[in-house]
C-alpha cells in the first residue's frame, strides 16, 4: 500500500477521487470543488490517493508542517472498507514520526462509537479540548468534533497551535 499525491485536477483519477469524497462526507464537512482544486498546489496540502498496487482504494487528505500532520479527510471505497486500507494509510502517515491529528464526530451513536474504536485500535488517543471545526460554507456554523492524536495527546499549547493553524491556514480558502 502507498499514497500517491495529486497536485492537479487533470490527474486521471481525480474525478473518481472526488466522487468518493462526495459520498463519504456530508456537505457541511467537505470543501467545495473550487476550494479543493485551488489548494492542490499548496505545498503543505497533500491530496493523496490510497493505492494497493495500482488499485485505487481511497483518499488521505492532509496538511503537513514541521511537527505534525493534520488529516482533514480519510475515506475508503465502500466496497473495500473493513479490509485494512484505512489502518494501512494511517500507518504510512504515522511512519513520518510526526504527531498525527484528526477529528471525529462525538461518539453518540453506534457508527461514531465504532469509528472512535477504529482510531483507538490504530493507536490514537482522545484529547480533552472542546473543539469546533470552522464551517466549510459561508452561512454555516462550525460543528463540534473530537480531536484524536497519535502517538499522544496534545499539550494545551500544541492544541492552541493546531486550532490556530486550522482556522488561519487550512480553512483560509474553504469558501
Amino acid at each position: 500500500m502507498h499514497l500517491e499525491r495529486v497536485t492537479d485536477t487533470a490527474h486521471p483519477d481525480y474525478g473518481q477521487a472526488m466522487a468518493l469524497y462526495g459520498i463519504s462526507f456530508p456537505e457541511h464537512e467537505r470543501r467545495e470543488a473550487f476550494s479543493q482544486a485551488k489548494i492542490l498546489s499548496d505545498p503543505a496540502y497533500h491530496f493523496c490517493l490510497i493505492r494497493d498496487g495500482e488499485r485505487f482504494a481511497g483518499l488521505a487528505l492532509y496538511w503537513e508542517d514541521e511537527r505534525s500532520l493534520y488529516v482533514e479527510h480519510l475515506c475508503i471505497l465502500p466496497q473495500l472498507r473493513n479490509r485494512g486500507y484505512g489502518a494501512g494509510a494511517l500507518g504510512v502517515l504515522k511512519q513520518t514520526g510526526k504527531t498525527v491529528i484528526l477529528e471525529i464526530d462525538p461518539p453518540v451513536d453506534a457508527l461514531s462509537r465504532r469509528r472512535k474504536g477504529f482510531y483507538r485500535r490504530c493507536g490514537f488517543v482522545e484529547n480533552p479540548y472542546a473543539h469546533v471545526h470552522p464551517p466549510y460554507h459561508r452561512g454555516n456554523a462550525g460543528h463540534a468534533l473530537v480531536v484524536m492524536t497519535y502517538p499522544r495527546a496534545l499539550s494545551p499549547e500544541e492544541y492552541r497551535t493546531f486550532a490556530k493553524m486550522l482556522r488561519t491556514r487550512v480553512m483560509a480558502d474553504a469558501y
